[in-house]
């Protein structure tokens, strides 16, 4: 069962209270580059992104931001570090939500103008505390013994609830914590013991998770877990790689726990000496085009089942089971629709003859 948070908006996602949890990406294009910055958020708004985080080290880049907003198709997050007023010139550009520390950007009048700007446009925020941004006296503690998960998750939870009641001070509550570790262990023991402490809705992740394998591996391991016991309202899956990739993989991990539709149905074998087409890529090519179909079009229910195999011993099985497939022979596919042998097309023309059969078996135009 999921946790009961408070409900809340950014822009026109909503945020805890049972809504369906979302898919946060980041930026890593240059803070004052609006085309490199613009051509991100589209990019992860077509891969499924719900929501997606720009930072704002001056206020230059908060002008920036007004420019990036105009054009993006989902609810931006303003990334603030230090500088209040780089908070205050991001709500005045439109943002939908930001993420800051309210222990590093000054006095309390400092936070209070933050929090009155930030209620006033009905903005929430979310208060993002790690190992790198620990006050004094807990890092210390911290130092002063073993660094356990149970040590970690204590820390970072008393940093975060900090914050809360520096906000919740101000009679601001549209928050959303996040708390994040660098492993499983440690992630999973923050976001219970903070799920225990407070109703706010928890965005969830493993933060500096690694390159695109080992990251994705972590992240899954940590959230499905989370997820599976009802912690997490929204999450980022942190990778040293393209922004869209973290938003694959992030939804991939919600439907593979029933928590998102479950996409377009697509099997493909994993290659094997008989192969003599190359399976990997036309494979990897009919899921992206799958994946961008499928978000087009209304009746997902009718979606067809589609294969992509790679020889004669298994192909023709397999491809009784899919509503569409292709089964590799040398430097070419046989093209099977519902198990009957339509015609062999070249290597070069499989995807686009899978999509084909797929908008016909849908009734869209080719």
């Amino acid at each position: 069962m999921r946790r009961q948070t408070r409900a809340l908006k950014a822009g026109s996602l909503a945020i805890g209270g049972g809504a369906p949890v979302s898919v946060q990406s980041m930026a890593n294009a240059g803070a004052h580059d609006a085309a490199a910055l613009t051509a991100q958020v589209l990019a992860c708004a077509e891969a499924g992104c719900d929501i997606f985080r720009l930072t704002v080290p001056d206020l230059d880049a908060a002008s920036v931001l007004a420019e990036v907003r105009k054009s993006s198709p989902i609810p931006l997050v303003a990334d603030i570090h230090f500088d209040y007023r780089c908070a205050l010139a991001a709500i005045a550009a439109g943002v939908d939500k930001l993420r800051l520390n309210p222990g590093n950007i000054g006095s309390r009048d400092r936070v209070q103008a933050v929090a009155r700007a930030a209620k006033a446009r009905r903005i929430p925020i979310r208060i993002g505390v790690n190992l790198g941004s620990l006050e004094r006296d807990l890092a210390s503690d911290l130092a002063s013994g073993p660094r356990t998960p149970e040590r970690i998750a204590d820390v970072l939870a008393k940093s975060a609830l900090r914050h809360l009641k520096l906000l919740e001070d101000e009679g601001f509550r549209d928050v959303v914590i996040s708390a994040k570790a660098s492993n499983v262990q440690s992630t999973l023991a923050t976001y219970r013991l903070l799920s225990e402490k407070t109703d706010c809705p928890l965005h969830i992740g493993v933060t500096e998770a690694g390159t695109f394998l080992p990251g994705t591996v972590r992240s899954a391991a940590a959230l499905g877990i989370l997820l599976d016991e009802g912690i997490g309202d929204t999450l980022r899956v942190s990778l040293t790689d393209k922004p869209e990739k973290e938003v694959r993989v992030g939804i991939e991990i919600l439907r593979s726990l029933g928590l998102r539709e479950p996409g377009p149905s697509i099997t493909s074998c994993p290659t094997c000496g008989r192969t003599r087409a190359d399976v990997m890529r036309v494979a990897a090519e009919v899921e992206e085009a799958l994946e961008k179909l499928y978000r087009a079009v209304e009746d997902k229910a009718s979606f067809p089942h589609v294969a992509v195999m790679g020889c004669a011993v298994n192909g023709p099985g397999e491809a009784k089971g899919a509503d569409v497939a292709l089964c590799g022979g040398i430097g070419e596919f046989a093209l099977f629709v519902r198990g009957e042998l339509v015609r062999k097309v070249p290597q070069g023309e499989a995807v686009a003859a899978v999509m084909e059969c797929v908008k016909r078996e849908l009734g869209l135009p080719g």
